[in-house]
């Protein structure tokens, strides 16, 4: 994929840094297409590709090729690869950015709704969107979570205290912060359900919103409003960091 853009720049005449001004988007955004092999949200690709000369196919052949199941998901998942910031909110199960393969398995696995081909698709695709909070300028990304998911059995014991470990451990990463709303707070906002805001560098912000049969990604200015006042409600309700990662610690000790 990089090679097929690393030709096109090449014929075209372009830079990752001219085509990136060409195009509207941040120089490292383009860099990263070429360096890293991320795929750009649709609307860039096609800029990207019209500026190039090229079709999107030509540059991007793999955009035709994901697994049914997760048309949906694509593009929320390219906003999440391009994103400067996210805030999760999840009351029931942990951020996918924040799950382990054995969480991740048992959460397709446990209901009977997926075929084994189609749960092993699902979670390969999750796992493989974690490389956004590695490498060179991640997110920051915010999770806030309902104490009751670092309570609830996915998975069994061993499963949930491997998870709550790693969790712990990648909030240790200097662009990730983990708040739980204690189940003191009783009823606060974000029983209604789960949400994600993504920001990017250019002030570009949508909405991501999950339910039992897909995705949503929202972008109308109240949509927004509406967000914004739910994770300013949440975020409140939350314990600091600190007292976060105290309290998973703790819960961790008690799946044996």
């Amino acid at each position: 994929m990089n090679d097929a853009l690393r030709v096109a720049l090449q014929r075209s005449g372009y830079t990752t840094e001219s085509l990136a001004k060409r195009i509207g988007v941040d120089p490292k955004t383009t860099d990263r297409w070429l360096r890293e092999g991320r795929i750009p949200h649709q609307a860039h690709r096609t800029a990207a590709a019209g500026a190039l000369g090229c079709e999107v196919s030509d540059i991007w052949p793999d955009t035709n090729r994901r697994p049914r199941d997760l048309v949906w998901f694509r593009p929320w998942e390219a906003i999440e690869r391009e994103a400067h910031s996210l805030r999760s909110y999840q009351p029931l199960v942990l951020p996918g950015l924040l799950q382990t393969e054995r969480y991740a398995r048992a959460l397709f696995t446990s209901a009977g709704q997926h075929t084994p081909d189609e749960a092993e698709r699902l979670i390969a695709a999750r796992m493989s969107r974690q490389s956004v909070l590695a490498g060179d300028g991640p997110p920051w990304l915010t999770a806030v979570i309902d104490e009751g998911v670092i309570r609830r059995s996915v998975g069994g014991a061993e499963v949930m205290r491997e998870q709550l470990e790693a969790l712990a451990g990648t909030a240790r990463m200097p662009h990730v912060r983990v708040h739980v709303v204690p189940l003191s707070a009783g009823a606060y906002g974000g029983l209604s359900g789960p949400f994600v805001i993504a920001s990017s560098a250019d002030n570009r912000t949508a909405g991501y919103l999950d339910t039992q049969l897909h995705g949503q990604v929202v972008s109308e200015p109240g949509d927004l409003v509406a967000l914004t006042a739910a994770w300013e409600n949440v975020r409140g309700e939350a314990l600091s960091h600190r007292q976060s990662m105290e309290l998973i610690g703790e819960v961790a000790e008690t799946w044996t």
